[in-house]
C-alpha cells in the first residue's frame, strides 16, 4: 500500500512508520519539516503546513494519490477539514487519531464509543490546551463528514513505551529502574495508595502494530484503544517496576501514600505523580476504567509489562534527560511526604 501520514516524526508517528516499513508499504510524510524524519532513506518526504493559512500550507499533497492517510497531527478542526478537502480524492482510507479526552463525562467507569462526546461552547475556539478534547471530537466530525465509510477514528488512552516526550509513564520507569537518570534521590518513592487502583495505558509499538492491520483491512468506525479496565492496577505496575529496578541494581521500594497526605502536600495529580487521579476528582472516576472492548475484538493485543518497561529504561538510557521531569516530585518533596506519612 501506499500510504501518506500527516506527521510522523516524533513517538507513535514513529512507531507507525517502522510498522508500515516492515510490512512492506511506500510511505510518505507530511511535514512542517521542524523535527528529523524517521529512516530519511526509505521515505518520501512532503514538507508543507496542516493550516492552509500558513505558506506553503497544503500545496505539496496536490498530484499526490494514496491507499491510506493516516492523520497523527490533527487538533484544529478548520486544518483538519483543510487536510480533508485536500485529499478527499486522492485517498482511499483515511485514519485519524484521536483520544479518549474526547468523552463529555467520565465521572463513571464503562464508558464506550457510544457516549456522549465534549462540545465547544464556541465553535470558533483553537484552544487547544483548554479544550483539548472538543476539539479533537470535532476533528473527528470532519473526518467523518469527507470520508464517510472509509473513515477510521481511533482514540488511544495514554500511549507509552520509547520515544515518548510527555515522561509520564517514563517517570515510574527512572524512579524504580534508574533512579540515578532524577538526580539524588532516597531508597523510598512516593507512590499515590492504594495499590488496586486501576491504571490504563498502551505500548505505542502494539497501537501502532494495530493501526497498520486495520488500515490493511480498510476498517472503519470508532475504537478506544487503550488495555481493557482492569487489566493492570498501579500495584501491579509497581510490582514489575521493583523486580526490574532488583535485577538492574537499584534499590528503590515503594512507599504508599493516600491522597489525602499527596494533596496536603500540594502534590499536582497526573503531572507530580504521572498516573495518579485522586478519588476526589468524581469527574474523572472512569477515566482508568474503559471497557476498549471493540478495539480488542478486532484484534488489538497487548505486549507483556516487562518488555515496556525494559525498552524504555533502556531507551531512557540512552537520551539527554536534562531537561525532563520538571513537574514531578523532587527528592525534598518526596521526604517530605514521607516523613508526614510515617
Amino acid at each position: 500500500m501506499k500510504i501518506l501520514v500527516l506527521g510522523g516524526t516524533r513517538f507513535l508517528g514513529r512507531h507507525l512508520v517502522d510498522a508500515a516499513l516492515a510490512r512492506g508499504h511506500v510511505v510518505t510524510l507530511f511535514t512542517r519539516g521542524l523535527q528529523p524524519v524517521p529512516s530519511p532513506e526509505r521515505v518520501l518526504h512532503l514538507t508543507g503546513d496542516r493550516d492552509p493559512r500558513i505558506a506553503p500550507g497544503l500545496v505539496t499533497l496536490a498530484g499526490g494519490e494514496w491507499d491510506a492517510a493516516i492523520d497523527l497531527s490533527g487538533y484544529v478542526p478548520r486544518c483538519v477539514g483543510a487536510s480533508c478537502a485536500a485529499l478527499e480524492d486522492s485517498v482511499g482510507h483515511y485514519t485519524f487519531v484521536s483520544s479518549v479526552s474526547v468523552y463529555a463525562d467520565v465521572s463513571r467507569p464503562g464508558v464506550d464509543e457510544t457516549a456522549p462526546v465534549a462540545k465547544l461552547d464556541d465553535p470558533s475556539s483553537e484552544d487547544i490546551p483548554a479544550h483539548y478534547g472538543a476539539l479533537k471530537a470535532r476533528c473527528e466530525d470532519e473526518v467523518r463528514s469527507a470520508f464517510g465509510h472509509r473513515a477510521l477514528i481511533v482514540r488511544p488512552g495514554l500511549i507509552v513505551g520509547p520515544f515518548d516526550p510527555t515522561d509520564r509513564f517514563a517517570y515510574w520507569i527512572a524512579r524504580f529502574v534508574a533512579p540515578e537518570l532524577l538526580g539524588a534521590r532516597d531508597v523510598f518513592a512516593v507512590v499515590p495508595a492504594p495499590p488496586d487502583r486501576f491504571i490504563q495505558f498502551i505500548d505505542a509499538r502494539d497501537l501502532a502494530s494495530w493501526m497498520v492491520d486495520m488500515v490493511e483491512r480498510k476498517a472503519d468506525g470508532t475504537f478506544d484503544a487503550c488495555t481493557p479496565a482492569g487489566m493492570w492496577t498501579m500495584g501491579t505496575l509497581v510490582e514489575h517496576l521493583e523486580a526490574r529496578a532488583r535485577a538492574a541494581g537499584s534499590t528503590t521500594v515503594a512507599r504508599w501514600v493516600d491522597d489525602a497526605t499527596l494533596l496536603r502536600h500540594g502534590v499536582t495529580p497526573w503531572t507530580g505523580l504521572p498516573l495518579w487521579i485522586p478519588a476526589s476528582d468524581a469527574e474523572s472516576a472512569g477515566f482508568m476504567h474503559l471497557p476498549c472492548a471493540r478495539a480488542i475484538a478486532n484484534g488489538l493485543a497487548f505486549r507483556p509489562l516487562d518488555a515496556t518497561i525494559e525498552d524504555t529504561a533502556a531507551w531512557l538510557r540512552q537520551r539527554d534527560n536534562s531537561a525532563a521531569w520538571r513537574s514531578v516530585v523532587s527528592a525534598a518533596k518526596e521526604r517530605e511526604i514521607l516523613a508526614d506519612a510515617a
